[in-house]
């Protein structure tokens, strides 16, 4: 297994040694032989549990009604499933001991069934990205008391940095306010799109806001945790996506006068922006692996649909159009895996700094791909893809909105740009 670098290291000058951040020996793409066991008892607990399981979550769900967070009593019973399997925290080397690269086709799998298979192995957002925060930069205590119960999955969190009254895709912006006041911070702000805050398990946010607004633009920020039940923090309200409520909740969350100790900062004043970018790194990769598996799910709900459906005397499999959408998708699919596996082993043996460009390039095109591939299978499917006889429309919803969170394309692209204009070229015309 290749050692992973500091993620934390920023710097892309060189002076590291680091020829070019996009050269990879060889681009040996190989998962480990631990990942091949693991993605072997991964693909028979999702055949055999998981997808089995997919209709009485629903049946839960839709009987509790959308403002019930309640977990569906069978996710936990796949978490415990998962672990006597050993396929638990896969997502964090220093807990499974493999690469992003081997943790890329697992991660594809999982989303075949986004709203279960993630939380049954321990892999789920927000609390994965917060998890990795807290490895990489809680200091003891904190990490007893917060991170050690997220890893045994006793507890869930949330993510607040998102605000409604400004574009916080540029972080600089947020106006949340972080003020010490003797051995306390007093927070004040509101925050949106906090997924997982109404879950009855999120006992901690990590909030983002300004603790100076004097300072450098990007050192104004800093990070602390808040316990969820603390005097003034207010879930105002759970926000659909595309009319659908998520069992976690995606929450607009009033935060005034809420006073936490100064031992709840993460890191050290002013390190926000910098935390910020070490925590979406890998966030985004991981969105993407498993938006490759609902577009692979997809693609085969469209050849299923298409052998079996009769239309004009045939089944839809041989209409030449029905062809050309299974082959479109098929292709782009796998261009996108590739690129997606490319940037797990830059993250490997370079580090989320040198993979930043990669990063934004698969935030790009995998939703896309997915997007695609989904409307194409709706498609075929007629009629049922837009309802909830099949999955297809839920999926569609979110990987839409995928485009959005963790930033949206034009960030992305906005940031390739500036990477192509300032590279140069060994070549000249």
């Amino acid at each position: 297994m290749t050692s992973t670098p500091d993620p934390t290291n920023t710097d892309l000058s060189g002076s590291d040694g680091l020829k070019d951040p996009y050269e990879v020996h060889g681009l040996d793409l190989t998962p480990s032989p631990k990942a091949r066991e693991l993605r072997a008892s991964l693909v028979e607990f999702m055949n055999d549990h998981v997808f089995p399981a997919e209709h009485d979550y629903h049946a839960y769900r839709a009987a509790a009604g959308p403002d019930d967070h309640t977990l569906p009593p069978v996710v936990e019973d796949l978490k415990a499933e998962a672990r006597r399997r050993g396929l638990w925290n896969l997502f964090l080397p220093a807990e499974s001991g493999i690469s992003q690269l081997d943790y890329a086709g697992l991660a594809e799998i999982t989303g075949w069934s986004l709203e279960l298979a993630p939380e049954a192995i321990n892999g789920q957002a927000p609390d994965t990205g917060n998890m990795e925060l807290l490895h990489l930069f809680g200091t003891p205590e904190q990490q007893q008391r917060w991170l050690e119960p997220l890893l045994a999955g006793e507890i869930r969190s949330a993510f607040a940095m998102t605000e409604k009254a400004v574009a916080s895709s540029d972080a600089t912006n947020i106006e949340t306010s972080i003020v010490r006041d003797g051995d306390e911070y007093v927070i004040n702000g509101r925050k949106w799109w906090t997924s997982g805050a109404a879950d009855p398990r999120c006992a901690v946010m990590i909030v983002m806001g300004k603790t100076d607004v004097d300072a450098a633009r990007h050192r104004q920020q800093s990070m602390v945790l808040v316990p969820t039940d603390t005097p003034g923090v207010t879930i105002v309200r759970d926000l659909p996506v595309f009319g659908r409520h998520d069992q976690h909740g995606h929450c607009e969350v009033l935060f005034e006068d809420v006073r936490v100790p100064v031992a709840n900062i993460l890191s050290e004043e002013g390190s926000g922006f910098a935390l910020a970018q070490a925590r979406l790194g890998p966030g985004r990769i991981h969105h993407c692996m498993r938006a490759l598996g609902a577009a692979e799910r997809a693609l085969q709900l469209m050849v299923s649909r298409s052998q079996e459906r009769i239309a004009f005397g045939k089944p839809l499999a041989e209409q030449g159009m029905v062809h050309e959408a299974i082959a479109e998708s098929r292709i782009a699919i796998d261009q996108a895996r590739l690129l997606c596996q490319h940037t797990s082993r830059v993250i490997d043996e370079q580090g989320n700094k040198a993979a930043a460009t990669l990063v934004s390039m698969a935030k790009v095109s995998v939703p896309r791909v997915a997007l695609q591939g989904i409307d194409r299978a709706i498609q075929v499917h007629g009629g049922a893809g837009i309802s909830d006889d099949v999955p297809l429309a839920a999926m569609y919803g979110w990987h839409r909105a995928m485009r959005i969170f963790d930033g949206p394309d034009e960030v992305h692209l906005r940031g390739i740009a500036r990477h192509e204009l300032g590279a140069g070229s060994v070549l000249r015309p």
